[in-house]
């Protein structure tokens, strides 16, 4: 397939737009965009709550992913831009200005996927996880009688074997690190055809389903073999190991990538420089914190004053986290704890005022879907369809699976003992990610909202959980526990680290062995954490540094608008006026809220 290569890709998100178009049409363009966009992607529609569009049932359908679809999703985000370009930007309104960087961020993100990561070309994983979103979502979401959603299941089954002889043709010089996770997530897909949706049919539909998983389940079995044998076909491809993609972008395509995925005002190097400082400045807190608890547990070790440095801070500091990980779940208890979590961290931020909490309860914290545990090897959370979000909203924590060592299971508990569970349930749910994103949905104009879930911004989304996560302690939570502040700051190092290993190890500047010396010793993380992650760092980029790019620009959003309001700054209607902006840009929504620029 021949694709016109996008010139100056890398100054999209920074075009100055020209003069001539009626800026009262601008939602109107809004709303085509949105339109467009999903109906690409049947299977993100419907997920979505967006069932019908154009005369198609997406309901039924897989994506498209032929060469002649990829050309005209090219197509239309070209064009799409060039009437941007017509709209004069300085006399739209705030709030439409603001979906214009949205729209105009997420063309630039498309076309660079389309023209220069081209990973419809090197991602086998982006297959595997399409097929199991589009199986696994009509069996979750109950937006139809249950009849009808096991026929859409159907429908999509008969369509699996097409479509993976697709993916076949179009894989080429795939990463060997993206083949590995893509054979298992693979697997996880043939186990819920095989298993779970089987189990799930109802007894006048279990024929039609046979006839439709047997083809299926032969197809992505096939495709399991061509992943063993690195992808190597028979028309002359090179064989396993030779010829691979590399998973790392390179420096230029990096920083064209960050620009366009972060919208922040800073680059990747001064990210990275800041990391690096606040990596030094964290492990000093932590030291400070950790002496009177390693006093009292330790009270016949010295205090190893005759180390310096980072030695005395490494001894000290492991000693402590060593001793506080030890208060853990056991691999039975583990789901029901994260539950339990969920209902505390609630309770308190009602206590405390800190926001306006969302009155309805369609949030439920379920196991992580086996097609997606390649990169959710902890834990996630599934906002709730844009269109239909009182079909609710998941916490998924991944399960252990039953096969590890023991050594293996104490390491992953460890890392998520009894406080780091806390915070990760502050983190994805109450009142991070959840709430963030129950206040998304309420947002009007109603296709303003939609815009801003769909294609809204990573730092404000993962840094609105960090800086929370902060704020609840900050406030009191678990009665200032030195542990949990302590677990904190292990985990301020973990965000730290995570836009180090990204930015260094896409653009070629840390080798394996660094990134893991990085998070076992300087940030104190455990083997198994440190292993999920690089893996995780080697299938994505751009989306690890959104923790911490966030986290910092939410504080600065914070003191911009204290500054502007003085003593009349109120936290609650803080948190309630940036989050009914939505998931802006954070520069963006400094402006929003305050008419300034960040500083």
């Amino acid at each position: 397939m021949r694709l016109i290569p996008i010139v100056v890709l890398v100054s999209l998100a920074a075009l100055s737009c020209g003069h001539g178009s009626s800026n009262a049409e601008f939602p109107k363009l809004t709303e085509e965009f949105v339109y467009k966009s999903l109906a690409f992607s049947p299977v993100s529609a419907s997920g979505q709550g967006l069932h019908q569009y154009g005369g198609v049932n997406f309901d039924t359908e897989l994506d498209d992913v032929g060469p002649r679809a990829i050309q005209q999703q090219r197509d239309f985000y070209a064009d799409f831009h060039k009437r941007l370009e017509a709209i004069d930007k300085g006399s739209l309104s705030p709030e439409d200005r603001a979906d214009y960087e949205i729209i105009d961020s997420q063309i630039g993100q498309a076309l660079f996927d389309t023209d220069m990561a081209q990973t419809w070309q090197h991602s086998p994983q982006s297959y595997v996880e399409l097929i199991g979103n589009a199986l696994y979502n009509p069996l979750l979401l109950e937006y139809a009688p249950k009849e009808d959603r096991l026929r859409h299941i159907i429908a999509r089954l008969n369509k699996v074997p097409a479509f993976m002889e697709t993916a076949r043709r179009q894989l080429r010089q795939m990463p060997p690190e993206w083949i590995k996770v893509a054979a298992e997530e693979n697997e996880g897909n043939i186990d819920l055809i095989d298993k779970t949706l089987r189990a799930a049919m109802t007894p006048g539909l279990k024929a039609e389903y046979d006839a439709a998983a047997s083809p299926a389940l032969d197809a992505l079995r096939g495709f399991s073999r061509y992943l063993k044998e690195g992808g190597s076909r028979r028309e002359g491809r090179r064989g396993p190991g030779e010829g691979s993609a590399d998973w790392r972008l390179g420096p230029e395509r990096y920083s064209a990538k960050f620009r366009l995925s972060l919208a922040t005002d800073r680059t990747p190097d001064q990210v990275l420089s800041d990391a690096e400082s606040r990596l030094k400045a964290v492990r000093a807190q932590m030291l400070d914190l950790a002496l009177p608890l390693h006093a009292k547990w330790f009270a016949d070790h010295k205090d190893h004053a005759d180390l310096a440095g980072d030695s005395r801070e490494n001894q000290v500091v492991k000693e402590v986290l060593d001793h506080i990980a030890q208060d853990h779940s056991t691999p039975a208890s583990y789901m029901d704890d994260a539950r339990k979590d969920l209902e505390d961290t609630r309770n308190f931020a009602r206590e405390k005022n800190l926001l306006t909490l969302p009155a309805g309860s369609n949030l439920q914290v379920i196991p992580t879907p086996e097609f997606q545990r390649g990169i959710y090897g902890v834990g996630g959370f599934d906002p709730a369809p844009v269109f239909e979000p009182q079909l609710g909203a998941f916490f998924w924590i991944t399960p252990i699976p039953p096969d590890w060592p023991k050594a293996r299971v104490e390491s992953k508990l460890r890392e998520y003992n009894f406080y780091n569970l806390q915070l990760l349930t502050i983190h994805e749910a109450m009142p991070g990610h959840y709430v963030q994103g129950e206040f998304a949905n309420a947002i009007q104009p109603k296709m303003r909202g939609v815009l801003r879930a769909l294609f809204g911004n990573g730092p404000y989304v993962e840094g609105w959980a960090q800086y929370i996560t902060q704020t609840m302690l900050d406030e009191g939570y678990m009665n200032g526990a030195p542990e949990l502040r302590l677990t904190l700051l292990k985990q301020e190092l973990r965000v730290d680290a995570n836009a180090i290993l990204d930015i260094r190890l896409q653009t070629n500047r840390m080798t394996d062995d660094e990134a893991m010396e990085l998070m076992e010793k300087q940030t104190f993380q455990e083997h198994e954490e440190a292993v999920a992650k690089l893996q995780r760092a080697k299938l994505s980029s751009t989306q690890l540094p959104t923790y911490f790019t966030g986290w910092r620009d939410w504080l600065r959003v914070r003191e911009l608008v204290k500054q502007s309001q003085g003593a009349a700054f109120s936290l609650h209607d803080f948190h309630d006026r940036a989050l009914k902006e939505g998931a802006v840009p954070l520069p963006v929504l400094g402006r929003l809220l305050t008419g300034k620029d960040l500083h």
